[in-house]
């Protein structure tokens, strides 16, 4: 019997489904997977639940399933709130930019860093707040924050004059190499948190 070329598998799987065939059963892990690596972007928690017909604590569980699975393998799980996405694992960084021939990205100023965890110590966070923390005006280093996509605007305060509010993004989680915001040390161990020179490179990137 002549064996199908790897090639031929996805019409095979059509010609499956046209003929009646019932597809290989998946752990709701398994399809999770699928879809996080089939997306191009952080997907949110509800659309995940949604696409599977799974309620949010059967995600949350697959989640965890996924997370602790990857713990041997080359991949991790990044979230930031209700979205989550693939990311490389951030001890393959270098190796990673060997390989693409990435340029290594300019490390952050002590202004950019002092800044950066201040806000995500105190997400959500606004301008007037974050100044009065820092004693000086942040215009330059918001916008060089929220250009290099580590910082994300959350919407306006409720507050006089609506300023908007800050918190940290995806990119920001690379740069450290943290799977989520729950990973930040404690304040006191500022210094020991891991600088890994790149962005973690993302399933999608």
């Amino acid at each position: 019997m002549e064996l199908p070329a790897p090639g031929d598998a996805p019409l095979q799987a059509t010609a499956a489904a046209e003929a009646g065939e019932s597809p290989v059963a998946l752990s709701l892990a398994a399809q999770l997977e699928s879809l996080l690596y089939a997306a191009g972007e952080p997907a949110a928690l509800s659309a995940l639940a949604a696409a599977l017909d799974a309620t949010p604590g059967e995600i949350e569980a697959a989640l965890e399933e996924l997370s602790a699975q990857y713990q041997a393998r080359g991949i991790r799980l990044q979230r930031l709130g209700n979205r989550v996405r693939l990311v490389t694992a951030p001890e393959m960084a270098e190796r990673i930019q060997k390989f693409l021939g990435l340029e290594e990205v300019n490390r952050l100023s002590q202004a950019a860093l002092e800044t950066l965890a201040i806000i995500a110590y105190n997400q959500p966070i606004t301008k007037p707040q974050l100044e009065m923390i820092r004693g000086v005006n942040c215009d330059g280093v918001i916008n060089t924050l929220v250009a290099r996509n580590l910082v994300q605007e959350l919407g306006r305060a409720d507050t006089v004059g609506h300023p908007m509010r800050y918190g940290v993004s995806f990119d920001f989680l690379g740069y450290f190499g943290l799977r989520g915001v729950h990973e930040l040390p404690p304040v006191e161990k500022l210094d020991a948190l891991p600088i890994q020179g790149s962005p973690e490179v993302s399933r999608e990137s």
